[in-house]
């Protein structure tokens, strides 16, 4: 169980929108720590933001899948800051629109140096599709360091969504990763703050950058296609 941190909370709600990039070249400079947001098309990344940071509209939220087209960074302080990428799965989005997402967010989880880890948001009535695996080997890859979370679990009864957190954490076990797995839901306020505890670690630890590389090292040079 995680204990409430009063100086943690005020951290996130002073977030603010920094900018929206759609290449590379757009993204502010690459120095501080950054702890980046990622998941299916309409699985809530824009609603977990918005209650982590106690700023109801600070993300933009929507019904439609993929209107997320580009990656957003939001201000904590002069060092840290949140990363909003772009929904993945959308199949009604122009090839070639899905393409360049791709792309985009494969550079990003590659070459940014202030990446400190990458919260994975996953139904947790369908967690670990094909395309969430994809997304884990990325990370796994680049000696991300990150945590599942699995949201809308207030679609699920409380002893189904336990159940369901343990299988996803078997699933991962043979990954040889630590990653854990958090139950989320944006409705009933729940998990917010072992969220807020996860990033802050991120956020806070000077020695994850060359953890980063360390187990980056350790990995084969695996080809992210």
């Amino acid at each position: 169980m995680f204990k409430k941190d009063n100086r943690t909370h005020l951290l996130y709600k002073q977030a603010v929108f920094l900018v929206g990039a759609v290449r590379r070249a757009q993204f502010p400079p690459d120095y501080g720590a950054e702890v980046a947001f990622a998941g299916r098309s309409n699985v809530g990344k824009s609603s977990a933001i918005n209650m982590i940071t106690g700023i109801r509209s600070l993300a933009r939220t929507s019904k439609t899948p993929g209107r997320t087209q580009q990656i957003n960074f939001f201000r904590l302080d002069e060092e840290r800051r949140l990363v909003d990428l772009p929904g993945y799965g959308y199949s009604k989005a122009p090839e070639k629109l899905r393409r360049t997402w791709g792309v985009m967010v494969e550079d990003y989880l590659r070459y940014r140096q202030s990446l400190r880890g990458v919260a994975l948001l996953m139904d947790a009535r369908r967690p670990l599709t094909d395309l969430d695996r994809q997304l884990v080997d990325w990370c796994l890859a680049a000696g991300l360091p990150f945590h599942i979370v699995l949201t809308k679990c207030d679609k699920l009864s409380l002893s189904r969504a336990r159940t369901v957190r343990g299988e996803t954490l078997r699933r991962l076990a043979p990954s040889g990763d630590d990653a854990d797995v958090l139950l989320f839901s944006a409705t009933q306020k729940q998990g917010i703050d072992e969220v807020r505890q996860y990033l802050t670690g991120w956020l806070d630890n000077p020695a994850m950058l060359e953890a980063r590389r360390e187990r980056k090292s350790a990995r084969d040079d695996s080809d992210f296609h």
